[in-house]
């Protein structure tokens, strides 16, 4: 973490949630209404589909490559899925943070409860459905899944709901460009938090002192 007289790092802003809340929606209007926003690109150890770019879509990696990442500590986080690794390469996103730039992780809750624990500095914004009625009519309405499929979804998200309380910030996205405005409220504020904007004052009390 930066000191005091320093010019703020960029705002991580971690965003997560239940399958079908809808935040997949909201970090996309989000990148359109700030084009300036940084987005994390993920390390993977699955083979690049037809069309992914190295460096643009993941950071494509061979399995011992992401091991030696996780021993010298180089992910922020990481999980096995099916039998491949994906993680948030952290010298890439504190790069961009040290810039002066914001970062926006779209994450499971399992991974941004990890960032958590080793960048409590970040904005934890934890997105939900209006109802559970409301969940389970967009998970059907995606129609991609088989019946037995969504039941399961629908269960995980129950559970998931469990971690909000872990999070900074709920966001209810009943409308995605409503659900948007409140998340662009939210990060406006924490630009102002004292802690990321001491180094105005120290700047004032600096040059009262070398008068």
């Amino acid at each position: 973490m930066k000191n005091k007289s320093d010019k703020p790092q960029g705002l991580l802003l971690v965003v997560s949630g239940p399958s079908g809340a809808g935040k997949g929606t909201i970090c996309s209007l989000l990148r359109k209404e700030l084009p300036e926003l940084s987005y994390s690109v993920s390390v993977t150890t699955r083979e690049p589909r037809e069309g992914e770019v190295d460096g643009r879509d993941y950071f494509f990696k061979t399995v011992a490559q992401v091991k030696d990442m996780i021993f010298r500590g180089e992910l922020l986080e990481y999980a096995q899925v099916y039998g491949n690794y994906y993680g948030t390469p952290k010298p890439y996103v504190m790069n961009l943070l040290n810039e002066g730039k914001d970062v926006l992780l779209e994450i499971d809750i399992q991974g941004a409860l990890q960032i958590k624990k080793v960048f409590p500095d970040g904005v934890f914004i934890f997105v939900v459905p209006p109802s559970l009625e409301e969940l389970r009519a967009r998970i059907y309405k995606r129609g991609t899944d088989a019946k037995e499929v969504i039941e399961k979804r629908l269960k995980a998200a129950t559970s998931e709901l469990s971690y909000a309380s872990e999070y900074d910030y709920i966001i209810v996205n009943d409308v995605a460009e409503k659900a948007t405005k409140r998340v662009l409220t939210l990060l406006e504020a924490e630009r102002y938090r004292a802690g990321r904007t001491y180094f105005l004052v120290d700047k004032m009390l600096q040059k009262q002192e070398n008068k």
